[in-house]
């Protein structure tokens, strides 16, 4: 056995460990990965533009990023916190107009009646709560952000180490993954980030001229879950068809043809103009990965699963497609 194949193994074999024993702790480390790309990404704009170095260029975004956030939480934060909590104070009596709707339509009670929710809910146990009760939300906010930002000022120090540990043999190949998976990450994040802004202006837009109550909330809902891909869209759709439904029946369709229309601009013009081919996906593998992650690991889970399908296919393909399944086996005289 080549110290090739050793060193592989062995890394292969300590992923699938801490896998085992601590996925939480991944999942918050391959966020704040996913952090640092982003904060990469926006300091090597600002330093290409103000024509500093790379470490300047982050700081400087950072401390932008920092001060634009509570420029708008100063302005809007105030108004955004109380559209949240009519949104929650409305919500009981939406689910109450729901239940006398169901109650007046015997078909859907008695589909309801077969329906099994404890089923197909997770134990609750185990990995899937693992995140919020070994750190709590504030605490993984906290990793993430340092992660990244670490991560962001210096990411060569973290790509050698990562290199240094593999075989010789095999550290071209390591970089060029760990190079192909930064720029996949980064095109990933530039057509979620577009994507977002896209369906939160078309979403509130839409819902303002139906004349539905709370459309600013609804739509920064429907723009922060378009982060999870196919799974977001239909979560953000809940809350704002069971505030329709006390409208009446009619705005609830209105508001689901609404948000049909906006996912489809979205999935068919917006993404594949800004994604192009950084992160091409099928969409079965995608929805694949993100009930195996969702079910396994939670709501982190579920939001990372597209990104992290994009990374563990890269690896695959550098060291297992590239390196095995690529490779003729060897020929001997006398054989076909």
């Amino acid at each position: 056995m080549t110290r090739r194949t050793v060193s592989l193994s062995v890394l292969c074999a300590t992923f699938v460990l801490l896998l085992w024993l601590a996925p939480d702790v991944l999942l918050v480390v391959f966020a704040g990965i996913l952090m640092a790309v982003f904060l990469r990404g926006g300091g090597d704009w600002v330093a290409g533009r103000l024509g500093v170095k790379g470490g300047y260029g982050v700081a400087i975004f950072c401390v932008a990023l920092t001060a634009s956030a509570l420029v708008f939480l100063g302005f809007a934060g105030a108004a955004l916190a109380d559209q949240v909590q009519q949104l929650w104070d409305r919500l009981p009596e939406a689910v109450a107009t729901l239940r006398s709707y169901v109650d007046d339509h015997a078909w859907i009670s008695k589909a309801l009646d077969k329906f099994d929710p404890a089923a197909v809910a997770p134990s609750g146990s185990g990995a899937t709560s693992a995140l919020s009760s070994t750190f709590g939300a504030v605490g993984n906010a906290v990793i993430i952000a340092f992660v990244g930002i670490y991560g962001a000022a210096a990411p060569s120090t973290y790509i050698h180490g990562f290199v240094s540990v593999v075989a010789p043999s095999a550290r071209p190949k390591a970089r060029s993954m760990l190079g192909e998976s930064g720029i996949a990450l980064q095109g990933w994040l530039k057509a979620q980030f577009v994507s977002m802004a896209v369906v939160g202006f078309l979403t509130g837009l839409g819902l303002w001229i139906l004349g539905v109550s709370l459309w600013p909330i609804l739509a920064v809902l429907a723009a922060f879950l378009t982060f999870i891909p196919n799974i977001g869209p239909v979560l953000a759709l809940v809350p704002a068809v069971l505030l329709g439904l006390a409208d009446g029946f009619s705005t609830a369709l209105w508001i689901v043809a609404l948000y049909v229309t906006v996912q489809a601009i979205e999935s068919y013009l917006v993404t594949p103009q800004v994604q192009e081919s950084a992160v091409s996906l099928p969409p079965a593998l995608t929805i694949a990965f993100q009930l195996l992650f969702g079910v396994l690991f939670g709501v982190l889970g579920l939001a990372l699963a597209t990104p992290l399908a994009a990374v563990l296919l890269r690896v695959g393909r550098k060291f297992y497609v590239e390196d095995y399944l690529d490779k003729e086996a060897p020929s001997f005289d006398g054989i076909r």
